[in-house]
């Protein structure tokens, strides 16, 4: 994979942040390896991670349900909007399932995910940005339709 020790511990830390669903998680870290990877025109430096549960441990809210646009602009080595490659280290302690997904990934082309509109705890996957915002917009729906804020 050419990533470091502490590169694994990291990524599984965030994989675990976004999906208590162990079975989910290899395809979770699939989906974050790719973006890792990804390097092309549009991004020439790589991908950002764009993962949500980064923001909340770098604002220290752990509470916050939505992320909203107004809290990615903190300037941090782990807001994973501005920064591409990993955050300089673990958001928490990886559990051994969330090593194990990093390691053992799932390889598939998916760059996007948001998470599930019936609130199962488990993710729509995108291939194109496109995808992402139908599955996006599902989501915010029903996120608004239950007062979620």
């Amino acid at each position: 994979m050419q990533l470091t020790p502490n590169e694994v511990i990291t990524l599984a830390s965030i994989v675990d942040e976004e999906t208590a669903n162990d079975a989910e998680k290899p395809m979770v870290a699939g989906m974050y390896y790719n973006r890792l990877k990804l390097r092309n025109a549009e991004y020439p430096n790589g991908m950002p991670l764009q993962a949500d549960p980064t923001i909340k441990f770098a604002w220290k809210r752990f509470e916050l349900k939505r992320i909203y646009n107004n809290l990615l602009s903190i300037n941090s080595p782990y807001n994973t909007y501005k920064n591409t490659g990993l955050p300089p280290g673990p958001i928490r302690i990886p559990t051994v399932a969330g090593i194990d997904a990093v390691l053992n990934h799932i390889k598939h082309d998916y760059l996007y995910m948001c998470a599930k509109e019936d609130f199962s705890g488990t993710h729509n996957f995108a291939r194109t940005y496109q995808e992402h915002l139908k599955n996006a917009e599902k989501y915010s729906k029903a996120l608004n339709e239950r007062g979620i804020k």
